[in-house]
């Protein structure tokens, strides 16, 4: 199975690697796993007056921040992952990725709002899920 790992960095990203490492169907061989972590774009007025090597470190600091604990927990238990580090809308982002990278499941953590925390504030899990073509599993 080709599995996209949605993650921020975030208590919540613990928790889903935490609930990968606790199911052994999940963590295998068989599988294959990338994870995807996806920032949000600089407004324009600050990338305008920032030079580009600036942006691009930035979001690549970023990302590696986000990165490395994950690389570092899969590894401990015998998993290779590669990562994606993608600047853009974060539910767009991670829904066209799984579509184009033929991911047979996308795996993310979700902070668990209610439906009416959902309703006023959004959820990137919620946003994913309505956009998405690939199953989603939500580690809560």
């Amino acid at each position: 199975m080709n599995i996209l790992l949605a993650v921020d960095g975030s208590p919540y990203t613990q928790k889903m690697l935490d609930y990968l490492a606790s199911h052994d169907e999940m963590l295998g061989p068989e599988h294959r796993y990338t994870a995807i972590t996806v920032q949000t774009p600089l407004p324009p007025r600050a990338r305008g007056v920032l030079s580009k090597e600036i942006v691009e470190s930035y979001y690549a600091d970023g990302a590696e921040a986000v990165m490395a604990p994950v690389r570092e927990h899969l590894q401990r238990k015998g998993v290779q992952v590669e990562t994606l580090a993608k600047v853009g809308q974060i539910a767009d982002t991670i829904a066209s990725t799984a579509a184009d990278g033929g991911f047979d499941l996308i795996i993310m953590g979700t902070h668990g709002h209610s439906a009416l925390g959902n309703l006023v504030m959004g959820s990137v899990s919620t946003q994913v899920l309505a956009k998405c073509s690939v199953p989603v599993l939500l580690v809560r």
